[in-house]
């Protein structure tokens, strides 16, 4: 990593769809200016609806595996910016890890929470998979002016 690129953790409860989704998109449009990682609070598989409605946005997370938090916070490691994914409850969950590092809350919902049809719960999956690189899509807009990070 350069010294002029900005570390950003995604952490939600599994680490098998937002978190992921987040991370993969701030590769994709950050490049050169940030370096993103994920994890979750109980890490768990990754979700295959969202392996799928990924590949359909031009992203492999076929062989992405997930990681814990904790055990990343155990590793001493520190980020500028700690972005949670899930919902507000969960969030307070997660640690502070060390560092001025920014901590951001972005709450959208659970793929593997959605009910209905296969089309139906990949629908709902693509429109949480739509709203997360809207919003990473942001952040690197805003976060790019350098004012941000001061």
């Amino acid at each position: 990593m350069s010294s002029n690129q900005h570390k950003v953790l995604f952490v939600c409860i599994h680490n098998s769809a937002r978190s992921q989704m987040a991370e993969a998109f701030l590769k994709k449009y950050g490049k050169g200016i940030f370096e993103a990682e994920s994890a979750g609070l109980e890490p768990g598989k990754m979700n295959p609806n969202v392996v799928k409605v990924m590949q359909e946005a031009g992203i492999d997370l076929s062989q992405k595996t997930t990681q814990g938090v904790f055990d990343l916070l155990k590793k001493g490691n520190s980020y500028n910016a700690v972005i949670t994914v899930c919902d507000g409850a969960s969030a307070e969950r997660c640690p502070i890890f060390p560092g001025p590092g920014k901590r951001i809350a972005w709450s959208f919902e659970d793929p593997s929470s959605f009910k209905g049809t296969q089309e139906e719960i990949l629908q709902h999956t693509r429109e949480v998979r739509d709203e997360i690189e809207k919003s990473v899509r942001a952040f690197v807009k805003e976060a790019s002016a350098v004012s941000y990070w001061k």
